[in-house]
């Protein structure tokens, strides 16, 4: 039997993921706020101790290995730099600023699915929180031709 014409996981994922997120607002809210999200929540975890964030960042890295080695380094890299600007930040400004930019960008997440017509795909697969970086990402390996 030849494999090598089977869809990838990753591949099925974000064909799910696509299919709530075709409307071009929605795409350009999910590019802002989706990146923010995960700075936010890192910056949660920071605050609570730089190692709880380190490590959640090391799952999601495990689990991004297993879905592409390609997404998994663009995740690592995105989030050793975001990790990086939360080591930047005075101490006391880490927790305050994580939850305003979570709170702000949740919403505007929830805005771009009301545009949309469709609900998060998260609703569905809890999964598709860790997917949403992906989809992201793939939009930028796409246009730089960079395999995934």
């Amino acid at each position: 039997m030849d494999y090598s014409s089977q869809p990838r996981n990753i591949d099925i994922l974000l064909a799910r993921y696509g299919d709530s997120h075709q409307d071009h607002t929605n795409e350009i809210i999910h590019f802002v706020c989706i990146p923010l999200i995960v700075f936010s929540l890192l910056g949660i975890l920071w605050a609570i101790h730089p190692v709880v964030a380190v490590a959640v960042t090391l799952g999601s890295l495990y689990y991004y290995t297993k879905l592409s080695r390609g997404f998994a380094i663009g995740m690592g890299v995105m989030s050793a730099v975001m990790l990086g600007i939360l080591a930047l930040m005075p101490a006391m400004t880490v927790l305050p600023v994580s939850i305003a930019v979570f709170v702000v960008s949740w919403i505007g997440q929830f805005i771009g699915h009301k545009i949309e017509g469709k609900k998060p795909s998260f609703f569905d697969d809890l999964r598709f929180l860790l997917i949403g970086p992906l989809f992201v990402l793939s939009f930028l390996y796409r246009r730089f031709k960079l395999a995934y």
